[in-house]
């Protein structure tokens, strides 16, 4: 029985619902050989080997990458802790399957005389896929287990456990547990001084240059939060350890930079829940190695959305006018109000290229109360109703923003609850900091029923002003562990985040109807599945860099690429658009202006990574209404926005300097090619292939300015390669277009 199975029996039917999305394109036949100390799994893709001596495995892939002498470990919460090879006795069992479709599950087993608990290993491969899933799962005749450690693929020193990756300049993703705080995707360096950490649900090992590699992904986000702990070895390419484990619960620490354990953690004070039973299952994991890491990410993010579904959007991308650029949180500046917004409107109404695929959306942000109060946001939605606009309604469903004082004297929102009898607490009984500050923000408990009165509440707020588009916010709040939650079956906190967030799911279904668009800001990368846009950064402001002067030292477009160009293949897999937040055409709310040169490069940027359109400027202002008629009423720009679509990496961006160069490309009849170059002082020159952008044979290309369609250049046939110039301190976006 494959693991898959396991996890059908608490996801009744879910494999079988979406079997019908998987279209076989290719055979990936496994030969089978066996023997008294070994059995070997082979296809064209990858060799497993089994070690019936050692209980360990390998995982060899033609890349040349390799995972070898793997083990499986377990921690009981009394203490004691299990190795695959620790056991005296391994065998294993081979199972034809038809889940997600059809192909065998290794059940690699591991037992002691005279114990009742044992390690078994799941190996799930398909004969139409190139990837391997792994699981283990512990599991006893009579006894409750409790384990709040699990790791189904683990390489240590005292098994001899090696990773490799083959290259002159080896890389491993470090990922952020969501997308708060600034933190970056931090690209580890074989040379780095720092050269071990953890990571979070994926991580890949590639070759720089190339973008060859290995990518290893959690793809059950139900109950473990995952972490990938990583030390690099001295000889290049190799790790010395690497373990993929459930039960990830890492605080915040300020004394740290953010991406070396600073903020890039769960944010977690209390341990990790536990999973109990006589049967503890592991996260299933994704190994798939390919000559494009991409390619790979993206069978990653497929494999995701089968398991656990996918929101899909019908019809033209949104478009959307967002407030918060202008008037900060709450409007305490009161520099728009009601008035303002109208204003707003007016503006956008004249945009007819803007406008042309889908009504604007008008959304109005982390807005005052007093100020905006239902029947004014309603107000505002008739009045942009006479333009063919809509609103937009942002709220927080996890986490309350208040005074700290409030906490045991205030009720909730919309009940008759105290704030701290719905609130998450630590070890002590005390509620959790979410946010620190005076005025600070405190996680609400997902299964709690004060919280789901608050939401519902607010979900009929944007059903009266008429709502069709959510920005949700502060999302990770709901995921964080707590000794116990409202409902007492709950014993995690990403199973009580999932718990809530089906629950919203099904009151914006049954209270606004369908059709809603959502988009997550500040949230986990995972469950992905309740979404159909999702922040890959924290809010960017638009100036080029993060060291200019005058500026904060985030919140760029050079430091919000350090990580958004990695992660594209999100959009078209896990969810159907990306958001890279909102373009400013001028300045964003009190920081200086930005040039008309960065909101071209920030433009290109969105374009780049399957972002929707939005925008936060304030058009009462001359620079920003006149920078909106060249780049928001762009006709190429609004047709290509209709259904925006993630460019292929490249050239990837590398540790976290600001000065990175990179570039990225759409395949097609046409073929579109971004460059960034965010270098102040080099110019960024590149030749590319021309097979690799899929440029027919015998076929001659003018090469036009995506914006204006000038000709800019012109390809001959069979012409082996484009070369491309993004100058310092610049972006280019240009379209190959084939000449007849």
């Amino acid at each position: 029985m494959s693991l898959l199975k396991h996890i059908s029996i608490q996801k009744a039917g879910l494999i079988i619902l979406l079997f019908v999305l998987m279209i076989p394109c290719k055979s990936y036949l496994q030969v089978i050989k066996e023997s008294a100390g070994e059995v070997i799994i082979s296809s064209d893709s990858y060799t497993i080997r089994l070690d019936l001596e050692k209980g360990t495995a390998d995982f060899t892939f033609p890349n040349g990458s390799y995972l070898k002498n793997t083990v499986a470990t377990l921690q009981l919460k009394n203490g004691v802790s299990y190795s695959s090879a620790g056991f005296g006795h391994h065998s294993y069992k081979i199972s034809e399957i038809s889940d997600i479709t059809v192909g065998k599950s290794i059940s690699f087993i591991h037992t002691n005389n005279n114990e009742d608990l044992q390690l078994v290993q799941y190996i799930t491969v398909y004969n139409d896929q190139g990837h391997i899933m792994l699981g283990v799962a512990a599991k006893t005749q009579n006894d409750i287990i409790e384990s709040n450690y699990i790791a189904p693929l683990a390489i240590l020193p005292q098994h001899s456990g090696k990773a490799y990756v083959p290259s002159e300049a080896p890389r491993l993703l470090d990922m952020p547990f969501d997308n708060d705080n600034w933190t970056k995707l931090l690209t580890v360096n074989w040379n780095d001084s720092i050269r071990s950490g953890t990571g979070y649900e994926f991580t890949a090992l590639y070759d720089y240059e190339t973008l060859s590699g290995l990518v290893i992904g959690n793809l059950t986000h139900d109950f473990w939060k995952t972490g990938i702990r990583y030390t690099l070895s001295a000889a290049k390419g190799f790790l010395d350890s690497l373990i993929i484990y459930g039960g990830a619960a890492t605080p915040n620490n300020k004394w740290l930079p953010n991406e070396y354990g600073g903020y890039d953690g769960t944010h977690d004070v209390v341990a990790h829940g536990s999973m109990r039973g006589t049967s503890i299952f592991a996260p299933l994991i994704f190994l798939g190695a390919s000559g494009n890491i991409t390619t790979a990410f993206k069978e990653y993010g497929r494999m995701n959305a089968k398991i656990s579904g996918s929101l899909n959007w019908k019809g033209y991308a949104p478009v959307y006018w967002n407030s918060f650029g202008v008037e900060d949180v709450l409007g305490y500046r009161k520099t728009m109000m009601p008035s303002g917004v109208a204003k707003i409107s007016d503006f956008l109404s004249g945009l007819k290229n803007f406008s042309r695929y889908s009504p604007p959306v008008l959304s109005i942000d982390s807005y005052d109360q007093r100020i905006y109060t239902t029947d004014i946001l309603k107000s505002i939605g008739q009045y942009a109703g006479k333009h063919h606009q809509q609103m937009g309604f942002y709220f927080i469903p996890f986490a309350i923003w208040t005074w700290k004082s409030g906490i045991d004297r205030d009720k909730l929102q919309h009940t008759d609850v105290y704030i701290r009898d719905v609130t998450l607490k630590d070890n002590n009984g005390k509620t959790i900091i979410y946010k620190d500050g005076d005025f600070g923000a405190y996680p609400l408990d997902p299964t709690h029923p004060a919280t789901r009165q608050r939401i519902i509440t607010e979900l009929q707020k944007a059903r009266a002003i008429g709502a069709r588009f959510l920005k949700i916010d502060f999302l990770t709040a709901g995921a964080l562990e707590t000794p116990r939650h409202y409902d007492p079956n709950v014993r995690s906190g990403l199973q009580a985040y999932n718990k809530g967030m089906k629950m919203l799911q099904h009151l914006i279904d049954s209270i606004l109807g369908p059709d809603i668009f959502i988009t997550h800001a500040i949230s986990p990368a995972f469950p992905h599945q309740f979404a159909h846009a999702r922040f890959l950064s924290t809010d960017i402001y638009s100036h080029f860099r993060d060291d200019i002067d005058g500026f904060p030292h985030h919140g760029s477009t050079a430091s919000s690429m350090i990580s958004n160009a990695h992660l594209g293949w999100m959009q078209g897999t896990l969810l159907p658009y990306s958001n890279l937040d909102v373009l400013v055409m001028s300045h964003f709310q009190n920081n200086p202006a930005i040039s008309e040169k960065e909101v071209r490069v920030r433009l290109f940027s969105l374009i780049t990574l399957g972002s929707i359109l939005g925008d936060g400027s304030d058009f009462r202002k001359l620079v920003a209404k006149e920078r909106a008629k060249l780049f928001l009423d762009n006709k190429n720009v609004a047709d290509y926005f209709a259904a925006p679509k993630a460019f292929e990496p490249l050239k990837l961006p590398d540790g976290l300097k600001q000065d990175q160069q990179i570039s990225f490309y759409l395949s097609g009849d046409t073929v579109l090619i971004s460059a960034f170059n965010f270098h102040p002082e080099q110019d960024f020159i590149q030749e590319i292939d021309s097979k690799r952008l899929g440029l027919k044979q015998n076929m001659k290309y003018m090469v036009q300015d995506f914006l204006t369609n000038r000709v800019v250049d012109n390809l001959e046939a069979n012409q082996p390669r484009v070369k491309i110039t993004a100058p310092k301190a610049d972006a280019i976006l240009i379209r190959l277009v084939p000449v007849k």
